[in-house]
């Protein structure tokens, strides 16, 4: 075989290595913190382990909050702490009586994923 060709060969041959094996993270849950001012908000998750912060903030309209961004520093992303943030918020829009409006897109995809939260979606 030419020189040229044995790097096709190998890489046809990765198909038969997939799927890859995903490495699972034990991860406790993270301590999270709930500031409000009555017009904005944010929840905030201890990223274990680091000195930074992962965050969901909110703005008040009426009745409903608007979250509207959500952000996991890159070091701590994957290990679910963003998905806590939301459920932190939803717990909470139950036990108030607030309504969500999601405009931030990862909450949107959550709400998506979660029908059981159309209780609270605005």
């Amino acid at each position: 075989m030419p020189h040229y060709l044995k790097g096709i060969a190998s890489i046809r041959a990765l198909p038969n290595r997939w799927p890859l094996r995903k490495k699972e993270y034990a991860m406790a849950d993270p301590a999270i913190t709930r500031v409000d001012d009555g017009e904005t908000g944010a929840y905030y998750a201890d990223v274990e382990g680091t000195d930074v912060k992962a965050e969901l903030t909110w703005r008040a309209k009426g009745a409903s909050r608007v979250a509207d961004h959500t952000f996991t520093p890159p070091e701590a992303r994957g290990q679910g702490i963003a998905l806590k943030l939301v459920e932190a918020l939803v717990a909470d829009a139950r036990a108030e009586g607030f309504t969500i409006v999601p405009t931030c897109p990862y909450v949107v995809v959550q709400f998506k994923k979660h029908p059981e939260w159309a209780d609270v979606l605005a």
